[in-house]
């Protein structure tokens, strides 16, 4: 049984090197760091995607195989080049992406790709809106949401806007998001797309509208935010030195999730303030630890690394 099921873009990043204008090659995408993440937690995950038929492509098949995480689609395509996504640093270790994608391997994932008997075997099904910005990805994303909903696992989903992937058109983004609600049981989103789906204030009565049973709001040093229910879990940030954001909202979210499996969660209802709580702040430790080297998956945190943090910061 796998305790984590991920669909979505495993993509090159090229990030900033140590000369102008440089860049290394680093494998990224969310939602193969949130596999990544779970893997490094002593848990079993899968992913779901498509890579081109070209060296960087083999090169992200190692990476999964390096990591232990379980490809449910090996085969690569010859009909787009593996998507790279360039990334530029801000001071602060904020980052702007550039991607190449027009179209990148990601896109081609089809929806016979996603099979029922990886959804059944696994405890969480996770994937995120990047995916649902093209055809025939986005049916492929809907289609393991909508299975593992029927099949009653647990379902998370990241918001994560990437204006350059919708052509700036955040409404888009929103609207193919509002349509995989009534699916999603754990709904990931960042205090900038709160308003993309009706501002802080209407949190609860979309989780109403749409029986979801929990929103995470992360708020970058601020810390996160919980909806559970009508109760509010709110865990502050920790104060670090930040060199590369890249990877930190995956950190935070592979960690929560394998948290959630570590307590025993395996569906929503299984779901208490405390095991929230306690999820959150082994999310932020993740989020905190990676956020202080380059690159996403290899700044991932083990599961030794974050206890091993708790008792020195006790």
């Amino acid at each position: 049984m796998m305790d984590l099921y991920s669909i979505g873009e495993m993509v090159i990043d090229m990030i900033p090197g140590s000369e102008p204008a440089s860049y290394l090659r680093r494998a990224g995408g969310a939602p193969a760091n949130v596999a990544i993440a779970v893997v490094k937690n002593g848990l079993k995950a899968s992913l779901t995607c498509k890579v081109g038929n070209d060296d960087f492509g083999r090169f992200l098949m190692d990476t999964l195989k390096e990591n232990q995480v379980k490809q449910n689609v090996p085969e690569l395509t010859d009909q787009a080049i593996t998507t790279i996504a360039f990334v530029t640093l801000q001071e602060d270790g904020e980052r702007t992406f550039t991607f190449a994608r027009k179209p990148g391997a990601d896109m081609l994932l089809s929806p016979d790709e996603v099979k029922e008997s990886d959804i059944a075997d696994s405890v969480i099904i996770h994937a995120g809106s990047c995916s649902l910005s093209a055809s025939p990805v986005a049916e492929a994303t809907i289609k393991a949401l909508k299975t593992g909903h029927d099949l009653g696992k647990l379902v998370s989903f990241d918001v994560n806007y990437r204006n350059l992937m919708w052509n700036d058109d955040q409404q888009a983004c929103a609207d193919a998001v509002k349509a995989i609600l009534p699916y999603v049981d754990i709904l990931k989103i960042s205090e900038e797309e709160v308003e993309m789906l009706g501002g802080q204030e209407h949190i609860q009565d979309l989780m109403k509208e749409n029986q979801i049973a929990m929103v995470v709001e992360t708020l970058g040093s601020e810390g996160a935010c919980a909806y559970l229910g009508e109760e509010v879990i709110h865990v502050a940030g920790r104060k670090v030195k930040a060199v590369d954001a890249t990877g930190a909202g995956d950190a935070f979210w592979g960690a929560f999730l394998s948290s959630l499996r570590i307590q025993g969660v395996e569906k929503s209802t299984d779901l208490s303030a405390q095991i929230v709580k306690n999820a959150m702040e082994y999310g932020n430790i993740s989020g905190c630890i990676c956020v202080q080297s380059k690159g996403a998956i290899d700044s991932l945190p083990t599961r030794e690394t974050i206890e091993a943090y708790i008792r020195e910061n006790k």
